[in-house]
């Protein structure tokens, strides 16, 4: 996880928290956490990022769309992402 960008984190996490979630679910998402739009130029090829490293899997839903699922991996990844950031936040508060 260390060598995705911030983008690509978002993505993994939004798609790994969505119901069989596709491109424009997770479009949407995004653009609500952002408070902007998000281009497809930059949320598909990042997408298709993550599937190359094996973080996400893409099928076909339908001629359309396509549907996007976290790997083993993706959530080991995730797992492991969260008790590296949970060890230097101040639990006392």
């Amino acid at each position: 996880m260390h060598d995705l960008t911030g983008f690509q984190r978002d993505l993994l996490y939004v798609a790994a928290g969505l119901d069989a979630p596709h491109g424009l679910a997770i479009k949407d998402e995004l653009e609500e956490y952002y408070e902007k739009e998000v281009h497809h130029g930059r949320l598909y090829p990042n997408l298709d990022t993550l599937i190359e490293k094996g973080l996400l899997e893409k099928s076909q839903k339908d001629r359309r769309t396509n549907e996007y699922t976290i790997t083993r991996r993706g959530t080991r990844e995730i797992e492991a992402r969260t008790e590296w950031e949970m060890q230097y936040i101040d639990h006392t508060n």
